[in-house]
């Protein structure tokens, strides 16, 4: 095991350390893209996956489950991912948003029956969530080329090497027996698929109405990436003292 791991290591800081980086001109528009070809393939095989499955499937889900249920399975994906979230928080030496998270972890497993209700946000306590590719930012990686993944869609390099790491950072996976530990995989998939049909226009009309549906989903994809991992307040600005937390009427 622990050669396993020296090995995963290895292969992780191969993966960012061949992120590439753009040529002494720059990349025009702050867009570093020297593998479109492939991925504009990539995108026109997400596009009809969306077409033919996805974007019904949300419909279905949406259509067949109550609101109340799909926002308790929203709650539950929430809380089972938040584990993770502190283990990358403290790998970033950010204690505060740790703490933070851990408090919201502890009042919605047991206050929030399990994770199901949001409770640490009725005290003040919002959703904080993060991911191995913005430990690999604070980290100093280089953002690396674009690319658009199948089925998960934009990313950069550095985020696609987060996205393997993230797959083992939560502690619940290794301490949960299966089948019980994949709950969390199936509420995730199925919030994203209610996500899907309730923001259905917006991304119809991104997906299939631009012109350029890929350069469309690049920028907004860059720009909103860059914006959250660069729109840090500070940790004073994220930190929550778990004495302070309003517990009036609980």
């Amino acid at each position: 095991m622990r050669y396993a791991r020296v090995i995963f290591t290895g292969l992780l800081l191969m993966m960012v350390a061949a992120c590439s980086v753009p040529g002494p001109g720059g990349a025009p528009e702050g867009i570093h893209d020297p593998h479109e070809a492939t991925n504009r393939k990539i995108h026109a095989f997400n596009q009809r996956l969306d077409k033919n499955s996805v974007n019904g499937a949300g419909a279905a889900y949406v259509r067949s489950v109550p609101e109340g249920v799909r926002r308790n399975i929203s709650n539950f994906a929430d809380t089972f991912a938040t584990p993770g979230y502190v283990v990358n928080q403290v790998l970033q030496g950010r204690p505060g948003r740790a703490t933070t998270n851990t408090v919201r972890f502890v009042i919605n497993a047991t206050l929030g029956f399990g994770g199901l209700a949001d409770v640490a946000a009725d005290l003040g306590l919002e959703e904080d969530d993060t991911d191995f590719g913005e430990t690999l930012y604070v980290w100093g990686a280089p953002e690396g080329a674009y690319q658009e993944l199948p089925i998960l869609g934009p990313s950069t390099e550095r985020d696609s090497a987060g996205r393997v790491v993230d797959l083992f950072t939560n502690p619940l996976s290794y301490t949960i027996p299966a089948p019980e530990k994949y709950s969390g995989t199936v509420a995730t998939y199925l919030d994203k698929l209610g996500q899907r049909a309730t923001y259905s226009d917006t991304y119809d009309s991104l997906m299939y109405e631009s012109a350029d549906s890929y350069a469309q989903l690049r920028l907004i994809y860059l720009q909103n990436r860059r914006y959250e991992l660069g729109g840090d307040a500070g940790e004073d600005a994220s930190f929550v003292d778990p004495d302070a937390v309003d517990t009036e009427g609980f």
